[in-house]
């Protein structure tokens, strides 16, 4: 099975009223949307201080639906659902979520995976060095623009409902 990659375009670069950027904000709602098809999910970040601030955005991101998730050495023997990391993955999971600026070497241990292209012109062009990256590596690379903000919110609305 070809590992498939989607790079959602980001609409902005601006910060969210907690201080999070638009690439946390997305990878949360894409976590609680495979969480609800019950699909496994690790989200890699660059750093520990990343994985803690993402940690404490999923916690608060949708009210009326929690997502069970954890951090390294955190919750039960397998992991939550999704789990957030600056390490390599320790558990076997379909989905990847991306906010590194590299492909990481076990990139193609998964069979989805998520990233993000923002609007700021250098973290554009890391993306684009990804999008070779994950291309080279044989994966079936392709994008869209990420629903906008006031959307994404009616679509928790909507799937908490």
């Amino acid at each position: 099975m070809q590992t498939q990659v989607m790079f959602y375009l980001l609409e902005e670069n601006t910060k969210l009223e907690n201080g999070a950027d638009q690439s946390h904000f997305h990878a949360c709602l894409q976590a609680a949307n495979f969480y609800r098809q019950n699909q496994r999910v690790f989200i890699y970040c660059a750093d520990q201080q990343t994985a803690h601030q993402l940690d404490e955005l999923l916690w608060a991101f949708d009210p009326d639906s929690f997502v069970p998730h954890n951090l390294p050495g955190e919750g039960p023997r397998n992991g939550a659902a999704v789990e957030i990391s600056w390490q390599p993955p320790t558990s076997r999971r379909a989905i990847l979520i991306n906010l590194t600026s590299t492909v990481p070497n076990f990139a193609n241990q998964f069979s989805h995976i998520i990233d993000f292209v923002p609007c700021d012109e250098t973290l554009k062009q890391a993306a684009r060095e990804r999008y070779k990256g994950y291309r080279q590596s044989g994966f079936e690379v392709d994008n869209q623009a990420a629903p906008s903000q006031s959307t994404s919110t009616s679509i928790n609305a909507n799937q908490s409902s």
